[in-house]
């Protein structure tokens, strides 16, 4: 008799039981925070980037926050500001352009592959990849206010992808 599955795979029960401490982990710091931020790092044969996206922000009407290219502190750091003027009532808006203060701003951009990014956001949601929540990837201003499009933009290829461009 085959054991537990999940979208039709087959887990192993030791995964299943970390999921579900996982899971677990996941609604106490929402519960705690508003918020929670998963990161997800890259390791040498991936070609995709490294990103932090927010869990928690669907749940109060607003698209989760993406954002790419950066370590483990500066995402962090960046999605609980920005999550903190969501929950505080703001709505971001695809095309705006926002400054945290005179060195940090950045863009609002609709992703457009959401399924394809935020594993645990659906899953905190119950929701499958194909009906994903939605997502707005935050791009970043280079220090000196440049962003991806513009000439002169100081970050290697690859550094900041466009949404859509890119997958976990």
């Amino acid at each position: 008799m085959p054991g537990p599955t999940l979208g039709g795979m087959t887990i192993d029960p030791s995964v299943l039981a970390w999921l579900d401490q996982e899971d677990s982990r996941l609604a106490q710091t929402i519960r705690s925070n508003r918020v929670a931020v998963q990161y997800v790092i890259r390791g040498e044969e991936s070609d995709e980037p490294a990103f932090g996206y927010t869990v928690g922000l669907f749940g109060v009407g607003h698209p989760e926050l993406v954002v790419v290219g950066v370590d483990h502190e500066t995402a962090t750091g960046m999605l609980n500001t920005v999550a903190g003027l969501v929950l505080d009532g703001r709505d971001l808006v695809p095309g705006e352009v926002v400054a945290l203060d005179e060195n940090r701003r950045f863009t609002v951009e609709t992703l457009p592959n959401p399924g394809d990014v935020l594993f645990t956001a659906n899953r905190f949601y119950q929701r499958p990849d194909e009906f994903s929540v939605p997502a707005y990837q935050i791009t970043w201003a280079h220090p000196g206010g440049l962003f991806p499009w513009d000439p002169g933009y100081p970050c290697p290829p690859g550094c900041q992808p466009r949404p859509g461009t890119w997958r976990a």
